[in-house]
């Protein structure tokens, strides 16, 4: 039997992915108000496909609850925030789902952590939790892979990479995973996998703020930073990212402080590129007021933030770009702008509305902080707007980064 623990954006959908394909698995999470919706056959948020895989997984035997079980194989995904100052990883919820496997758990069984971790982390974190409760329990890290809006299809076709301390966990871990991936799964040591899922998210976040700061330099310049890349992507070796409002999600913009956190004084590059963008939503306020000031808008109650997750057609705000540009405002005790999101069913900020008509309405000057769908598409009924379009995901007159 496998146990998940955690049953967030990654956990719920590796859970139902493994029970619909004939593993028998049980989904553990502490909150009470998730396993009872779980329990209810309601869906705890929204993602292409998942509604169909939960009802195959469910007719599979899939079960909640609150309890850890006995089990053959836990996997363990749960969050791993930074320490904001220290910029370490937080792996206190790691160590106490590990503390209470182990409360549980027969001998040879096999942890696996998903949640992603600094390089280390196991050995420094998790290990000695193993080696204090004098049971032989095998270690596993198989970092998630997925990205909100896809996760589904990325479960079953990207690559995975396994690190174990032996051959024959790998072997075992690699069958469970072969039940769903059609992916290469890829088989290493702990801390190669540690480091390698950093790395990668790492590399994404370089890319982003090379893109970020070109954008900053032609507004400096007065050049169009959108048409100087599609030249320079014409390169054959050349593959430059849009810029954007700043980097969301619970990787991308966390994952690369682990390495600031573990090596001061060796990740300068990293460091910088989790400047620039972490700078970005601040950029966006400056060009909000440049194009209020072009505009003669004196008042900021006429502006409206178009979008609150961190990236297009999915409900997941981590991190958001948005949330740090009205988190900016409030330290400049600037009152805060309209919000709406079609995505966002709960109310999460000040001046949120849940109308798209009723935000068209009060609003004179529309930033598009997320290129949803909706927008997309209905864009062409609202070109009598200001428009700051950040993600360059409409097309017309409109102002851009």
């Amino acid at each position: 039997m496998i146990n998940i623990i955690g049953l967030g954006y990654i956990g719920l959908p590796t859970a139902l992915i493994l029970a619909a394909n004939g593993n028998q698995v049980v989904g553990t999470d502490n909150n009470k108000n998730v396993v009872d919706s779980l329990n209810h056959r309601e869906l705890t948020f929204q993602e292409k496909g998942l509604d169909e895989l939960f009802f195959c997984a469910l007719d599979h035997g899939i079960k909640f609850t609150l309890e850890y079980q006995k089990a053959d194989i836990y996997i363990i995904s749960v969050p791993t925030p930074y320490d904001k100052i220290s910029k370490k990883v937080n792996t206190e919820y790691i160590e106490s789902a590990v503390g209470s496997v182990l409360e549980v758990c027969p001998a040879d069984s096999i942890i696996v952590i998903e949640s992603t971790i600094s390089p280390g982390a196991i050995d420094k974190y998790i290990r000695p939790l193993v080696d204090h409760a004098a049971k032989k329990i095998h270690l596993a890290h198989a970092p998630e892979r997925i990205i909100p809006g896809a996760m589904i299809y990325e479960l079953e076709h990207n690559s995975r990479t396994v690190g174990t301390d032996d051959a024959e966990t790998g072997k075992k871990l690699k069958e469970i995973y072969s039940s769903f991936c059609k992916g290469e799964i890829v088989l290493t040591d702990i801390r190669s996998a540690e480091m390698s899922k950093v790395v990668e998210n790492t590399f994404r976040d370089i890319n982003i703020a090379f893109a970020n700061e070109l954008a900053k330099i032609c507004r400096f310049d007065h050049m169009d930073v959108y048409e100087i890349i599609r030249i320079a992507n014409k390169h054959p070796r050349v593959n430059i990212l849009s810029p954007g409002p700043g980097v969301g999600g619970h990787c991308i913009s966390v994952d690369p402080w682990f390495l600031v956190g573990d090596y001061p004084g060796l990740a300068n590059i990293i460091l910088a590129a989790r400047k620039i963008n972490d700078s970005m939503p601040e950029f966006v306020l400056q060009r909000i007021r440049e194009i209020m000031q072009e505009n003669n808008i004196q008042d900021t109650s006429r502006v409206g933030l178009y979008g609150l997750t961190y990236k297009e057609n999915v409900d997941d705000v981590r991190e958001s770009p948005t949330l740090q540009l009205l988190e900016c405002m409030r330290k400049h005790l600037a009152p805060p702008l309209l919000c709406y999101d079609p995505m966002v069913k709960e109310k999460i900020v000040e001046r949120q509305v849940f109308c798209l008509d009723e935000f068209l309405r009060q609003t004179d000057f529309i930033v598009i902080m997320v290129g949803h769908k909706e927008i997309v598409d209905y864009f062409s009924h609202i070109r009598d707007k200001i428009v700051l379009d950040t993600r360059k995901c409409v097309c017309g007159e409109v102002y851009r980064l």
